[in-house]
């Protein structure tokens, strides 16, 4: 089952308009929420940041926040997810095909489930990444569907046998092609500011909670591509990928050539808040 506009229906039954402004302008928003052992992970988070993105491209929510929360539980339930993530997309809706917006239109908002276990093996091994100049938008604050850049990036990286594609803006580091990227040098976690030039993880930002609550010095502030590959520790970040420890850059190995310390300590830390959030909502 999938839940299209207010309904919980079958994939099959769901038909998307080809004057949809998502369908033709990428015109929308969507976000990808954690589901472990059957309970949504950081939900009012990325209720959170879904707000805020649909405020940013003027979409208006096409019910209230709670109404959605409830619909999205019913959407895991009925479809007996256990362990995977739900992903949510808002359009402007349909209208006739021209760049400004409708005078009229109803955001269309579409959700499905997906089983995914964690990437353990990720997780443990570490991935190889490859550098690439940040071409998008400046708008990247925004979880829109305007992913192309992304798409190529990630495409650049599996071509060269890769796992994430690191951005770089000139000499600065931004983000990854569906991640942050985080570095650790002197036992300081380090990562770009949440501007216009990255997307505000709710990973990353817990993460960051996670590391203050167990002594981690943090700093948001900007690093360059020297100081990335001259990093002891490297790990990027997503709802998909948890923490996941970045072992090479390139032709450039980082630290040992395996996670580090302080990267294994904050994965500890992480799989405890998981519990802790499933073991809540189950009590």
């Amino acid at each position: 089952m999938i839940l299209f506009e207010n309904r919980l229906i079958e994939r099959d039954e769901a038909v998307v308009d080809i004057e949809d402004r998502g369908y033709q302008f990428g015109d929308g928003v969507y976000e990808v929420i954690r589901v472990y052992n059957g309970h949504f992970f950081l939900l009012k988070a990325h209720m959170n940041r879904l707000e805020r993105s649909t405020a940013e491209v003027k979409i208006k929510m096409p019910m209230p926040t709670a109404e959605l929360e409830r619909k999205l539980r019913e959407l895991v339930k009925v479809n007996g997810l256990e362990d995977g993530f739900v992903y949510l997309q808002l359009t402007r809706g349909v209208a006739v095909r021209t760049h400004h917006f409708p005078e009229q239109s109803e955001a269309v908002l579409t959700a499905y489930t997906r089983e995914m276990a964690r990437p353990v093996k990720q997780m443990n091994d570490g991935v190889r990444t490859v550098l690439t100049e940040d071409m998008r938008w400046l708008r990247c604050d925004i979880k829109s569907l305007n992913l192309l850049g992304n798409v190529l990036a990630k495409q650049e990286a599996k071509e060269q046998g890769a796992t994430e594609a690191i951005f770089h803006r000139g000499e600065t580091v931004t983000e990854g092609s569906s991640s942050n990227v985080s570095i650790i040098k002197d036992d300081v976690l380090q990562t770009h500011p949440a501007n216009n030039l990255i997307l505000n993880g709710i990973t990353k930002n817990k993460v960051f909670e996670l590391a203050r609550e167990n002594g981690i010095s943090v700093k948001e502030a900007s690093f360059t591509v020297e100081e990335l590959l001259e990093a002891d520790e490297v790990f990027i970040t997503s709802t998909t990928a948890e923490i996941t420890p970045v072992v090479q850059i390139d032709d450039t190995t980082v630290g040992e050539g395996k996670p580090g310390p302080v990267t294994i300590k904050l994965q500890q830390a992480f799989t405890a808040a998981i519990e802790k959030e499933s073991y809540a909502q189950t009590n």
